[in-house]
């Protein structure tokens, strides 16, 4: 089998609870997306508190994932959004990474710092699929340039549009497993999921 890998990476803050259920809940549509030939690797990182960013290692199924996500608990803090960038080039280093997933809704953090990160991401051919959640049209700015700059794609979503967010991580595993011809294939079945293309 040929192992896909991406990093999850989610803002794990106070405002963040509800959504975090929710992605706890129907991430195994990741994996339930990838071709029978594939296997796709996640790695979940998530920041939260006090200066505390934390990195699993590679999961295999979504059985997995989802016993990790159960046991983190939301706290307050300011977002690490570049901490969590900066881990991504690190884990690149040694490991083929396909894609980089993040869930978040606010920043925090020099804008322009962020944009040369997801520069650097772009050099290296690993997309970014940003999903912000909230409507701050600031943030929205902001996270379009990264998903650009990275050669990824931007896509709001909505809590209380669970199939929403269902689609959109299928649409990331499906690029990650089989490129943009896979995306492509998925998007054409699901409209929702035009965006990412």
């Amino acid at each position: 089998l040929i192992e896909s890998r991406i990093i999850f990476g989610l803002d794990a803050t106070a405002s963040r609870e509800a959504t975090w259920d929710q992605a706890s809940q129907i991430q195994h549509e990741m994996f339930a997306a990838v071709q029978t030939d594939q296997r796709l690797a996640v790695q979940l990182c998530f920041y939260r508190g006090f200066r505390e960013l934390k990195a699993s290692g590679f999961c295999h199924s979504a059985t997995e994932l989802q016993g990790l996500m159960s046991q983190v608990r939301c706290a307050g803090g300011h977002t690490q959004i570049g901490r969590l960038l900066k881990h991504t080039l690190k884990v690149a280093q040694k490991d083929t990474l396909k894609a980089v997933l993040f869930v978040g809704d606010a920043i925090e953090e020099s804008v322009d710092d962020l944009c040369g990160q997801a520069g650097l991401l772009g050099l290296k051919k690993i997309p970014l699929f940003i999903f912000h959640e909230g409507g701050d049209a600031a943030v929205e700015r902001t996270f379009r340039v990264m998903a650009k700059l990275s050669g990824g794609a931007y896509a709001p979503f909505d809590l209380a549009s669970p199939d929403q967010l269902k689609r959109l991580l299928a649409g990331v595993a499906a690029y990650a497993t089989g490129g943009r011809a896979a995306l492509g294939t998925l998007a054409h079945q699901q409209p929702g999921l035009k965006q990412l293309t």
